[in-house]
């Protein structure tokens, strides 16, 4: 057993924290996101994995290398263009010999695979496909299975009363190799709208799988990546648990609860306050200092009497003294605001 994880996105919707970090490998409670899926493979028995790479791969294979650090085998390959979810696949054919889990990159969820696949082998499928409920039916593109779980339709997007079903894809596919045969080579092609579509005209043994009570969540944009951050805080992710919230680091008379995560070599100064955040490492937080529902890269300074509500701050930056970073500001890497800067938006 394989797997294919597509870690190619530009993550154009995180920015400017993708800018210099593939969106792939953005840390989610200090942890490369990318951790997270290897984990839920390997949990499987899943651990010859290939990562396909587009946006910066050189940062993909130097933080994660060969995998022998994580319990797997990591192989990579980078497209020379954007070639689309089932051409990454078809461009990875010659590392592809056996049945193949596919994984998009950027997807936290805490499904139980080793079920997904034991299903797939039992329908005999060529093709299964893990389908999540929406609330919102309306605002994606669903899918439609009869009652044995064979995939029927899928619906693009349907007006309020064109819904049947609240199922979408989440993303996570188990194929047979044969079905490289129908994708074309050298071509941008999709799974959505090359690959599926034509299993249904071939009459293929193509099938849904619906878990229940599974987590799932697309970390694409900042209040999704924020969600992320938030749910494992506060153990809403099921199998996913975090198991270590202090690294070493010095706080002499801060207040800290019990739901955030500090990383190693912080500084947090007498009087601070950090309510359910993620500091990463290197991190200094100055007097009396007030971090609240926030992610903080590593390597940020927090000057004395400032307030962080509700924020996301990159790598390496200067918040100045007194500043006020309200609820749904972004700031890339290096950032630099001045003493009282007043800022904030909508995540």
């Amino acid at each position: 057993m394989q797997a294919l994880i597509l870690a190619g996105g530009k993550g154009t919707r995180l920015r400017p924290l993708t800018v210099h970090t593939p969106k792939p490998i953005v840390p989610i409670c200090n942890r490369p996101f990318l951790l997270y899926q290897i984990e839920m493979l390997r949990r499987a028995g899943i651990t010859d994995i290939t990562l396909s790479l587009s946006y910066q791969p050189q940062k993909i294979e130097q933080l994660l290398g060969d995998g022998s650090a994580f319990g797997v085998k990591l192989r990579y390959t980078v497209e020379p263009q954007p070639m689309g979810t089932a051409g990454a696949f078809k461009f990875a054919e010659e590392m592809i010999r056996e049945q193949t889990v596919v994984l998009n990159g950027d997807i936290l969820t805490d499904l139980d695979l080793a079920a997904v696949i034991r299903q797939h082998n039992e329908r005999k499928a060529v093709a299964t496909i893990v389908l999540t409920p929406v609330e919102n039916p309306s605002s994606y593109g669903l899918v439609e299975t009869d009652a044995d779980g064979r995939v029927l339709r899928f619906i693009e997007k349907p007006n309020i009363e064109e819904v049947s079903v609240n199922t979408i894809n989440a993303g996570t596919y188990v194929l047979e190799p044969r079905v490289l045969d129908l994708i074309p080579a050298g071509e941008n092609y999709s799974f959505e709208y090359g690959l599926f579509p034509d299993l249904l005209r071939r009459e293929e043994p193509f099938y849904a799988h619906i878990p229940q009570d599974t987590y799932w969540l697309d970390i694409g944009t900042p209040a999704r990546y924020w969600q992320a951050n938030d749910d494992l805080l506060n153990d809403r992710v099921g199998r996913i648990k975090i198991t270590e919230r202090r690294g070493k680091f010095e706080a002499s008379g801060a207040e800290i609860d019990a739901r955030s995560i500090i990383a190693d070599d912080c500084v947090i100064k007498a009087g601070a306050e950090i309510i359910n955040s993620v500091l990463g490492q290197g991190c200094h937080v100055e007097e009396k200092a007030r971090i609240e529902n926030s992610v903080i890269w590593p390597h940020t300074r927090i000057s004395a009497g400032a307030h962080v509500s509700g924020a996301i701050i990159g790598r390496g930056c200067h918040i100045g003294r007194f500043a006020q970073i309200g609820h749904g500001a972004v700031l890339g890497d290096k950032t630099s605001l001045t003493d009282y800067t007043q800022t904030g938006g909508d995540l």
